[in-house]
């Protein structure tokens, strides 16, 4: 038994294993490769897959008591200086790897037929297991140093992935976007492992959080230092995580293949920087400002996700946003010190956001060939509609994630997202506040998605011709002069279901977006381990007493305020959708507004200014470009400037001076000694 623990480097080695054998078979025989497509999504998948039952394996024996294993080697030896390098297995880390490998897993087999006819298909393959691996070895590592080292192989991969298809000007950009502010966190991130180096004298998370316990006690530590420490420390999964004011790469993210967004916002680089956070939780707990700082934090990026998703017309960039809003659910808990509901409502959206990717690839798959091979067309909401007629698999799956990620039982996040709800309460009504009316917001903006998605008429037809269009709604919807339409209908093409590789991972998703919200209902008493070494959530079989029906009851009862308000918000998407929808802007909308009455006026100027505040993103990026793009490109003018013809100037000008004066005065003198 023993033995097996001592290769839990397994699980990430086989992936990794993966990646190299691609790479070499791409650098050494680039043509002969490309006809055994099929066998290396082959063996990516099968390396994979023996990490993803290895994981299950080690989850197994934590559950039902095995002792934490830690298995360290020495690295570098200079002196007293000691790095080390190994890994870590306890239950935070157990449940990771099997959250990662199965969704990396099911993106795989996704990813088979969805990237068949692209010629980056083998490199595409080579970049996604080196992510997985990249993801795995950060999960086990039991040091800061180790962490980092994966951390940033973990930005590497998303800047090759996200930039996957580089030849579009706006790919390109996207995963510059990312790399830039990602490295902004990381060398923050730097800077507080370097600190908290410095302090305690280690890297290791248990002496780490042991040391700095002991020192906090004995009053042997300056507490502004380690609160800008922890800051700094926190400023890494604040990028990583997108969560403001460093969230704006998540969106422009969406320009690489579909099942990467799914990868990037389910279950690798999002969840890296609340994985770390979850990890250094007892080292933030002992300073509250830091604490404090991370709930707020959190509360303002899941209130700022959800406003800036409610009037996006980019099927992804929607979901994008609802993961930065459901992220900011995660650290606000991890800031009140809810680390359960934390972790419970990562795993529980990690599912069901890899989910609705899936579903909005198979979405995008099929448009592609009616709208168009670009973004802008097969991704625009405006242009779908009735999917579900088409597309019957796909969208009840893409109803399922929704009805989840809206907190709607018995789904897999109503359990998570309703305890983080109440535990913000009871923690800060404002807080409290916050996140109840963001579960609001949630609620509108999934439904507005799936309802522009998959219900009404099919809208993919007027893609290219505007004046079919009889009215646009300011959220994005669309009406059509149905006499015009069939006047001149003609035979179109419609969208299909997708193939079964790519409808097999869907359908094994809406599994756990369906039941694994349950195992949080089996624990009548799931307190935390305040070890310093396994400071996460206590895993057994005996903890596994059943709620009887009373409490049950009880627990529904203390549900209810969660559940109304994501009804709410159900409630006001379909008035704003269904056939009541009274807030369309016709061409002459000006005229409109003057002849209805104030309130309506009001209401009108309300909305258009949500509307405006989501479509610029809050006017964040604008901000962003114009104090460190367009100021900055000034300053570099200004100084350009008076280098050129200031500094430069006062030279050449001294030189010229000295040019002209010798020229000058040698006609004074002629060289010849005179005569006495």
């Amino acid at each position: 038994m023993e033995l097996i623990f001592q290769n839990v480097w397994l699980v990430p080695f086989f992936p990794f294993l993966a990646s190299i054998l691609l790479g070499l078979g791409l650098f050494f025989f680039p043509r002969s490769i490309k006809k055994f497509r099929r066998i290396c999504s082959f063996l990516s998948i099968t390396f994979l897959s023996i990490g993803m039952l290895l994981s299950f394996y080690f989850f197994w024996q934590q559950i039902t008591g095995s002792p934490i294993h830690r298995y360290l080697w020495s690295w570098i030896v200079y002196k007293n200086i000691i790095l080390e390098i190994g890994y870590l297995l306890d239950p935070l880390t157990s449940i990771m790897l099997v959250l990662v490998t199965t969704v990396a897993v099911m993106v795989m087999i996704y990813s088979d037929n969805y990237m068949f006819y692209d010629e980056g298909y083998i490199k595409f393959f080579c970049y996604l297991s080196l992510f997985t691996a990249s993801m795995l070895g950060l999960i086990l590592s039991p040091n800061l140093l180790q962490v980092y080292v994966f951390w940033e192989l973990v930005g590497m991969c998303s800047y090759l992935l996200i930039g996957f298809w580089f030849t579009r000007p706006s790919a390109a950009n996207a995963c510059q976007k990312a790399f830039v502010t990602n490295r902004i966190g990381d060398f923050g991130l730097l800077l507080g492992i370097l600190g908290f180096y410095w302090i305690t004298g280690s890297f290791d998370f248990q002496q780490l959080s042991k040391r700095f316990f002991e020192l906090l006690n004995s009053n042997q530590i300056n507490l502004i230092f380690s609160t800008c420490c922890a800051l700094f420390l926190f400023l890494g999964p604040v990028a990583k995580s997108a969560q403001f004011p460093l969230h704006i790469w998540l969106p422009d993210a969406m320009e690489g293949p579909t099942p990467i967004s799914a990868l990037i916002h389910a279950a690798t680089m999002v969840a890296a920087g609340i994985f770390l956070v979850a990890r250094m939780f007892p080292l933030f707990q002992m300073l509250p400002f830091v604490m404090i700082i991370i709930s707020w934090i959190g509360a303002i990026t899941a209130l700022l996700g959800a406003t800036i998703a409610l009037a996006q017309k980019d099927l992804k960039k929607g979901l994008a946003y609802s993961t930065m809003s459901q992220l900011g659910y995660m650290m606000l808990a991890l800031g009140i010190g809810s680390y359960k509901a934390g972790l419970f409502h990562l795993i529980t959206h990690a599912y069901s956001k890899a989910l609705l990717f899936l579903g909005s690839g198979s979405v995008i798959h099929s448009m592609e060939p009616i709208v168009g091979y670009h973004p802008n067309k097969s991704q625009n909401m405006i242009f779908m509609g009735g999917l579900r007629q088409y597309m019957p698999i796909t969208a009840i799956s893409f109803l399922f994630g929704t009805l989840s990620l809206c907190g709607i039982p018995p789904f897999a996040c109503f359990w998570s997202k309703d305890e983080i709800l109440v535990n913000s309460w009871l923690y800060l009504p404002v807080l409290g506040s916050i996140a109840f009316f963001t579960a609001s917001l949630t609620a509108f903006y999934m439904f507005r998605i799936y309802f522009l998605t998959f219900e009404g008429d099919f809208r993919g037809h007027f893609y290219n011709d505007s004046k079919k269009l009889s009215s646009i709604s300011i959220w994005g919807n669309l009406t059509f002069d149905e006499e015009q339409y069939k006047l001149e209908k003609k035979p179109f093409l419609y969208p299909k279901e997708a193939s079964n590789i790519m409808l097999f991972p869907l359908i094994i998703l809406t599994i756990p977006t369906l039941f694994i919200g349950f195992l949080g209902i089996v624990f009548q008493e799931n307190k935390m381990n305040f070890d310093f070494l396994s400071y996460c959530l206590t895993l057994s079989l005996n903890s596994f007493n059943y709620i009887n029906s009373e409490n049950f009851l009880e627990f529904l009862l203390n549900s209810l305020p969660s559940i109304i308000i994501a009804f709410f918000g159900i409630l006001i998407v379909f008035y704003l959708y269904g056939p009541t929808n009274n807030l369309y802007l016709k061409k002459n909308n000006q005229k409109i507004v003057k002849n209805r009455s104030n309130i309506d006026v009001i209401f009108f100027n309300f909305f258009s200014f949500i509307y405006n505040w989501s479509y610029y993103r809050g006017y964040i990026d604008g901000f962003y470009d114009f104090v460190f793009v367009k100021s900055l490109r000034f300053l570099v003018r200004i100084i350009s400037f008076m280098d050129r013809w200031i500094i430069d100037g006062i030279i050449n000008g001294i030189g010229i001076f000295s040019f002209f004066g010798g020229e000058t005065l040698k006609y004074l003198e002629g060289g010849r000694r005179g005569f006495d």
